[in-house]
């Protein structure tokens, strides 16, 4: 089934005591500008502000952000809560996810393994996470897009 962009709801957010919010403005821009429904949930977010607005969205992806390297330990337990909560969306996580990481390699296997679908860095451009939600969500591209693309 290919979904058209305008149906498709994400939830982004900053995960637990992280208070860095221009990652989530510069993505909800982009993703707002790609065609998606972003309800942003700001700084400071819990697992639970995650689901919770997930199933009040009917969102398909759900997008966390983390700047100041104890993502980790924010997102202990939080595919299982969005399970509890009955969220059945695509998950990404980016941004500087470590202190010291030195090996984005071993910290994407680490985000991987707690569960989430795809894991950027702090330098990946906005283009490539639409692009990759793009694929995992099969849509494909609005015709005006298309347009622009082609010429």
């Amino acid at each position: 089934m290919v979904l058209d962009t305008m149906s498709q709801t994400v939830v982004l957010g900053v995960i637990g005591s992280d208070a860095h919010v221009v990652g989530i403005t510069i993505l909800e821009q982009a993703f707002s500008a790609a065609g998606f429904d972003v309800v942003n949930l700001g700084v400071q977010t819990s697992q639970e502000e995650f689901a919770e607005a997930a199933v009040a969205h009917d969102a398909q992806a759900v997008l966390v952000s983390s700047l100041y390297g104890h993502a980790e330990q924010d997102c202990q337990g939080f595919h299982d809560v969005l399970e509890d909560a009955g969220v059945d969306a695509v998950s990404y996580i980016g941004g500087n996810l470590a202190v010291g990481q030195d090996d984005f390699e071993q910290t994407r296997k680490t985000f991987r393994e707690l569960g989430f679908d795809r894991v950027f860095d702090s330098e990946t451009d906005p283009e490539d996470a639409i692009a990759a939600l793009r694929e995992d969500l099969q849509i494909r591209p609005a015709e005006s897009e298309r347009a622009t693309i082609s010429s």
